[in-house]
């Protein structure tokens, strides 16, 4: 298998000349409108469609102005599956692919969605860039702290269009809902609370068996160190290893946690805490089932994420949620497009909500409509220039509050934070976390 220096090797030879209907590494946006036309359709590969990336892939192809191209995935059930339902939508089947490098090398694609495992996200968004494409990014833009800063400047440097997956930053009654909060609707906002339950069973204890004939395991690692197939890994139960997941706060709590820290209008924290761990069931499961993590601003405001894997109580009637204390009362944002506000006495004074109903625990499509809302502002980012309601500096700052929270959960102790750039001061053992380990020949570098 060839390392990513040979990929970046063959993309900037791919790059220096520009393709048909194809974008030249570095472009802008208004000039990416120049050379396709208004009209055109952007092309888009879709990469890690085994579940949430499948609904994405259907989702893109129901889009005007949009055809997928290329179906891209280290399992070729995946592969057959999604080009099926694509095909359906568009009229004809997009190409399969299970090496997202050659996906990269491809004319005929503009822009990519990453839905891969999260030890996946940042490299291949690196790759892309580097490659020439835009790209949708599901949360977390990153494993660790260093690949969303990599990112960050991989944007600027390769003037790439990159929209992460916050798409909760795109539905119009959470845009008015945190609209009223920064216009004083609840006054002076000093706590916020986020969360999510589920009732996840155990993943019981791997074995080493052989690789599936439909898997390519060593592509599937990747970035990360290899180790042996184990029968418990592919597909989703990877979140719960800290070598290739996130644990539920990053796999979930981004969600929220970026609403609060949006209407709260905060940064980077100055303090953060965590308790929690794997309490429920004796398994292969390594990050925390049950985490609370908690977070300061500077002296006057602060916010708290729970999380809670295996068991399923709601908060406030709902699985997951966002909920802002202020001084003159509060609001409640759900999983649901809209919100609720009470006065201080809990009186419910204004709801607003959408129809379109929404199961926040589906783990494939839980409001495929709304989400075509921000899959449509990242194709104006592209065409028209305009702005990201989420891009990646805030897609990093807010991934970044649960990393730092996963930290002092591996580190058990309390950190405190530069708010001038959300990295850990004074304690050399927890900056070990702030990078990772990757296979030899697969480093992020610029």
């Amino acid at each position: 298998m060839s390392t990513r220096r040979d990929f970046i090797k063959k993309a900037i030879v791919s790059t220096s000349a520009l393709s048909f209907g194809g974008v030249l590494n570095g472009l802008s946006a208004k000039s990416y409108s120049n050379i396709n036309g208004a009209n055109d359709k952007i092309r888009i590969a879709a990469i890690g469609v085994n579940s949430r990336g499948g609904a994405l892939a259907a989702n893109f192809a129901k889009q005007k102005g949009c055809e997928i191209t290329y179906i891209c995935d280290v399992d070729s059930r995946a592969i057959a599956k999604c080009s099926d339902a694509v095909a359906k939508i568009q009229g004809f089947s997009p190409k399969g692919e299970k090496d997202l490098r050659k996906v990269f090398e491809s004319k005929d694609v503009d822009a990519v969605i990453i839905a891969t495992p999260d030890h996946w996200h940042a490299p291949a968004a690196l790759m892309a860039m580097q490659a020439g494409k835009d790209i949708y990014l599901e949360k977390p833009c990153s494993y660790c702290p260093e690949e969303g800063e990599i990112l960050i400047n991989g944007v600027a440097k390769y003037n790439r269009v990159l929209q992460m997956g916050n798409q909760r930053r795109s539905w119009p009654n959470v845009q008015e809902g945190i609209q009223a909060i920064k216009e004083g609707i609840i006054g002076n906002v000093h706590f916020g609370k986020a969360w999510y339950t589920n009732n996840r069973t155990s993943i019981g204890t791997g074995k080493e068996v052989a690789v599936p004939e439909w898997l390519d395991w060593d592509l599937w690692q990747g970035p990360a160190p290899r180790i042996a197939y184990k029968d418990n890994i592919v597909h989703y139960n990877w979140h719960w290893f800290w070598r290739w997941g996130t644990a539920e706060s990053m796999n979930n709590g981004t969600h929220m946690v970026d609403i609060l820290r949006w209407g709260m209008e905060l940064e980077y924290p100055t303090m953060v805490n965590s308790a929690g761990g794997r309490y429920f069931f004796k398994d292969d499961w390594e990050t925390p089932d049950t985490q609370v993590i908690n977070m300061e601003f500077g002296k006057n405001k602060s916010m708290t994420w729970e999380g809670r894997s295996c068991n399923g109580r709601t908060i406030e009637g709902s699985s997951v949620g966002a909920m802002f204390y202020g001084d003159k009362g509060s609001m409640l944002i759900t999983g649901s497009d809209g919100y609720r506000i009470f006065d201080l006495d809990n009186k419910v004074v204004k709801q607003q909500y959408s129809k379109i109903e929404i199961d926040p625990r589906n783990l494939m499509n839980p409001a495929e409509s709304l989400d075509a809302l921000h899959i449509n502002n990242f194709f104006d980012g592209i065409r028209k220039g305009e702005k990201l309601n989420s891009d990646i500096v805030s897609g990093h700052k807010s991934t970044l509050l649960m990393q730092v929270g996963n930290i002092a959960q591996r580190v058990g102790r309390q950190l405190n934070i530069d708010p001038a750039n959300g990295r850990i001061m004074q304690d050399t053992d927890a900056m070990k976390y702030w990078s990772r380990d990757y296979q030899p020949g697969w480093e992020m570098k610029l």
